[in-house]
Parts: structure tokens; C-alpha cells; sequence
């Protein structure tokens, strides 16, 4: 792979910067060996001696020490130029350039050239597919299953830049694996696993985490040759300006990322949140989405008189005296009533054990001498009668 890097040194800091990156990130890929030179045709005959810098010394000097075959257009002419005693590019160099015009064709004199950077290259640059799908054959038997991440965090780096090129975020991807020929007839010829995230990104080490926690729930059927990496899901994402002023100061990650890996880990259906809920029955006042559901954008109307901190779940019947409510002696009214009915159109359960939850309650907050603070309402009973019953406590 050749990649051009001057036009992009100052948006990284500078080439040191710059190549300090590429190593880095290329070392992670599984690239064995990278070489920097003034131009491509010289940094590819670099690469193949295994010479990494072609700017320790005046580029003529490091490409005449070369060995023919570090240069295709001169490596197809090897036979014949050893025959003349050339051994190394420099030699070829020194032959007259008439003789090599007419002896050889014009392939071999243009790359010579350019490598020498004598003639301008051009290319033709890598076009970014629509989609991405990058697939990785092991070189030994993976048998189980969290031990393909060994293989896959190189097609997340991969999958990364390319998202990054395409300022694309994924919201969903999908791990393959395929099993060893050597397999038993019932385990199938493969498996995968199906990735989702809340929010768009590109961060490998989220997705890396989130992949990881699935892969400790996969047991492979039979030992995986090769993988593949798809990018499911992708929408276009918005990128981090960057301000002239120091922007403030990130600690810790987000908290959309950490409940990803939990929901990873633990289930979706174990990871919910409060929301409140457009009901006024203090039962159904608020609901237990799942982590991913998105908050109202505007909250309900608050109850006239204050909720307490604690609701029983279930209600207590409290004895009365003269018709008036009694807990751990009388009761002295403070603020009320609030009327509270509603919800015939509300059922519990299923078939014929559905019940209706339609309520008709008028709420108090009642002073006790020893309790403390109350919520208490009277409700309608059978028969025309109403009872008094103990709902909450205030701290």
C-alpha cells in the first residue's frame, strides 16, 4: 500500500507527528514493515529491502545500494542486466541511457526516473467502496470464541478509518466466522453475531468492548478458520469542531457507552430508567423503558400537592374513629384534597384475568404524632362506602 502524506502533515501536527501515527496504527493492522521516502516508486523499493527511512542520507545514495528486484520494471529485465554485470540499481544507472532506451522498453527508464524523483508519478488513488466489508483468514484454529478478537480488532481498525473517511459513524455491525474444514457435519459451516450501538461512532476501543463482552457469550461449534467484518448499519456523523479557545475539559467516557457494554454483558431487558409518564394515578406515574429509548422532550405536569419519597406498593387500610382516619393515633389533615380518577381505558393482564385499574381517590397529607408526614387517600368502595387507606411517607 502506498500512501501519500505531505498534503495532510500540518492537520497531524507535522510529519514526525504524522509518521509516528501511521506506525503506530499500521503496526496494529498487522503491516510488518514501513518505509518513508520523497517518492512513491523509491518508498516501495524501500520497503521490499527492508530499508525504513529514505531520508537518513540524499535519496541517490540509499537507491544505488539496492538490489534489482526492489524496482518491478527493472526486476522483469533481471536475467539480462546481471548478464551485463548490473547487481544493484546504481549500476543499472550508470549505463549509457541511449543503450537502455533501445535495449529495454520505456517502462524500465520512467520507474527508474521516478524513483529517483527525475519524473513526476501519478497514480491511481484508492476509491472508498459504498460499503464495508473486510474478511481475514487465521493462520491457526480459533476454537473459542473470544479468541477471535484477536483477528477481528484488525478489521475494527480497518472498518474505523474507513468510516472516518467517510465521516460515517455505525450503529451496527456483524462478525462472521466460518468453521474449519475439518468439522463435525452438525456444527454447520459457520456462525455470526450481530453488534448494535446506540449512538453512531467510530471509536474502536467502544466497539472493540461492546464485541468482547458478546463474544464471552458465544460457544463455537467447531474451530473458526476465517472471519469477516460488516458494517450493517452506518449514518452519516457529525464531527468535533475544533475551537480557537480550549474547549472544556472530558473526564470519564459517556454514560451511553458505558450502559452499552453493561446492556452487552448483562441483557438489554436488566438495564431500564425511570421516565415519568402521562398518568396522574401515582401507580402509573412513571414507566421502566429500556436504557436506548430516547427522554421526552417535555415532562408532564406535576401533582398539586407534593409526592412523597416513598410509595408503598401496596396500600394499607387504615382503621378509623368518628369516620376519620387513625395511624399510630389521629390524624390531622394539612393539605388537600386532590382529586385523583381515571383509567377505565387502562387493563392489567391478559384474557379473562385482565383487570381495570379505573380509580376514583381524593389524597391528603396528614400529619401523625408519631409517623411523621402522610399521604393518605379515601376511596370510593362497594356498596357506597369509602375507606381510608395509607399510600406514602415523607422522609
Amino acid at each position: 500500500m502506498l500512501v501519500e502524506v505531505g498534503a495532510s502533515a500540518r492537520l497531524f501536527g507535522g510529519l514526525e507527528q504524522l509518521r509516528q501515527r501511521i506506525e503506530v496504527e499500521a503496526t496494529a493492522m498487522g503491516v510488518e514493515c514501513i518505509a518513508w521516502a520523497p517518492t512513491g516508486t523509491a518508498a516501495l523499493a524501500l520497503v521490499r529491502a527492508g530499508v525504513p527511512d529514505g531520508f537518513a542520507s540524499p535519496l541517490p545514495c540509499i537507491l544505488d545500494k539496492l538490489p534489482l528486484e526492489t524496482i518491478t520494471a527493472v526486476a522483469s529485465h533481471q536475467g539480462t542486466l546481471q548478464r551485463l554485470g548490473c547487481r544493484t540499481l546504481g549500476d543499472v544507472r550508470k549505463l549509457p541511457r541511449g543503450g537502455l532506451s533501445r535495449r529495454f522498453d520505456k517502462e524500465l527508464l520512467t520507474r527508474l526516473d521516478q524513483a529517483y524523483g527525475l519524473r513526476p508519478e501519478v497514480y491511481e488513488w484508492v476509491q472508498l467502496p459504498e460499503t464495508f466489508s473486510a474478511r481475514l483468514e487465521f493462520q491457526f484454529r480459533v476454537e473459542h470464541a473470544p479468541a477471535l478478537m484477536f483477528g477481528a480488532r484488525r478489521l475494527l481498525l480497518q472498518m474505523s478509518s474507513w468510516l472516518a473517511a467517510r465521516h460515517m459513524g455505525v450503529t451496527s455491525f456483524t462478525l462472521r466466522w466460518w468453521h474449519d474444514v475439518m468439522r463435525a457435519k452438525t456444527a454447520g459451516t459457520g456462525g455470526e453475531l450481530t453488534v448494535g450501538t446506540a449512538e453512531p461512532t467510530q471509536s474502536v476501543d467502544h466497539l472493540s468492548r461492546l464485541l468482547n463482552e458478546h463474544l464471552a457469550k458465544v460457544e463455537l461449534q467447531a474451530p473458526a478458520g476465517d472471519i469477516e467484518l460488516i458494517a450493517a448499519r452506518t449514518i452519516p456523523i457529525q464531527q468535533e469542531s475544533k475551537s480557537l479557545l480550549p474547549d472544556t475539559i472530558r473526564q470519564g467516557e459517556a454514560t451511553w457507552l458505558v450502559l452499552e457494554r453493561v446492556q452487552a454483558r448483562i441483557g438489554k431487558a436488566e438495564v431500564v430508567r425511570p421516565l415519568l409518564a402521562e398518568d396522574h394515578r401515582p401507580e402509573w406515574m412513571q414507566r421502566w423503558p429500556g436504557a436506548e429509548e430516547p427522554r421526552p422532550r417535555s415532562a408532564p405536569d406535576p401533582c398539586q400537592l407534593p409526592v412523597p419519597d416513598w410509595i408503598f406498593e401496596e396500600p394499607l387500610r387504615l382503621a378509623e374513629r368518628d369516620h376519620r382516619p387513625i395511624y399510630q393515633g389521629p390524624l390531622v389533615m394539612l393539605l388537600g384534597p386532590d382529586r385523583v380518577e381515571g383509567g377505565w381505558w387502562h387493563r392489567v393482564g391478559e384474557g379473562a384475568d385482565a383487570q381495570q385499574t379505573n380509580v376514583q381517590r381524593d389524597y391528603w397529607v396528614a400529619q401523625s404524632q408519631h409517623a411523621g408526614r402522610l399521604w393518605i387517600y379515601q376511596q370510593r368502595l362497594a356498596n357506597d362506602e369509602t375507606g381510608w387507606f395509607l399510600h406514602g411517607r415523607y422522609a
